[in-house]
């Protein structure tokens, strides 16, 4: 009987190899991409607590600092010159602190709409996946709120005063009042004017940190990934 010769085993093309083998690639890089948002996100979430506590460790650290020097000079002349040196400061710094706050909310937002886009990619591959998500998929603001948990109901400006930021903003204008109070105290203006002026600080400063964080959030939906902007000055349209 004759022997057929040895060699490789044949294989046969399969057409829909190809596509299946594609298919797995654009879910691998999809996911590692997707891997990649959740990390960063992680990490500026990490800095905004970590820039909110040190600001109010400061602040902490300045109050005790204070105390020691009232108790020292009984409220005296060298006590104003403490806290008119020490106070700008900390103010500095809790202004500094909520501005980057303001940039991290921002960051954010672009990793939720990155994050989102990436699962409208997981269900162009696969449709059926969709009633197992309980987050968006879309860029617009509805899927967006979706992502974050957030009640569509809900009043966005009730929300905006219990953030990160607005709390911070908050304590920046407390200092303002009190440091411009310290200092009209130094001039002897009587205590209700000085009261006055501290609230109108106060009310002054929230009002401004308010206009400067809308003007931020307002700033962030028009966000554009480059993919869209290069597409657009060459006057193409998305398939």
């Amino acid at each position: 009987m004759e022997r057929m010769p040895e060699g490789p085993p044949a294989t046969v093309s399969v057409p829909g190899d190809a596509d299946a083998a594609r298919r797995a690639l654009r879910v691998q890089m999809l996911a590692t991409e997707h891997w990649s948002l959740l990390a960063t996100r992680s990490l500026s979430w990490n800095e905004s607590f970590s820039r909110a506590g040190m600001f109010l460790s400061l602040l902490s650290g300045s109050v005790v600092a204070l105390a020691l020097v009232a108790q020292a000079t009984a409220f005296g002349y060298a006590f104003a010159i403490f806290a008119l040196l020490l106070l700008p400061v900390v103010l500095f710094v809790g202004i500094a602190t909520y501005v980057r706050l303001l940039e991290i909310n921002n960051e954010d937002y672009v990793w939720v709409v990155g994050m989102n886009r990436l699962r409208k990619a997981y269900l162009e591959i696969d449709p059926e996946l969709a009633r197992h998500f309980v987050t968006g998929s879309e860029d617009d603001p509805a899927s967006i709120l979706m992502t974050y948990g957030a009640h569509q109901g809900g009043s966005s400006f009730f929300h905006g005063l219990i953030t990160t930021p607005s709390t911070i903003g908050f304590v920046d204008a407390m200092i303002a009042a009190v440091l411009a109070s310290i200092a009209l105290v130094q001039l002897s203006m009587p205590m209700t004017s000085v009261a006055m002026v501290g609230v109108a600080v106060f009310l002054g400063t929230v009002v401004v940190l308010g206009a400067l964080g809308y003007r931020s959030s307002s700033q962030a939906p028009s966000f554009k990934p480059q993919w869209d902007r290069e597409h657009d000055l060459a006057g193409g349209e998305r398939p």
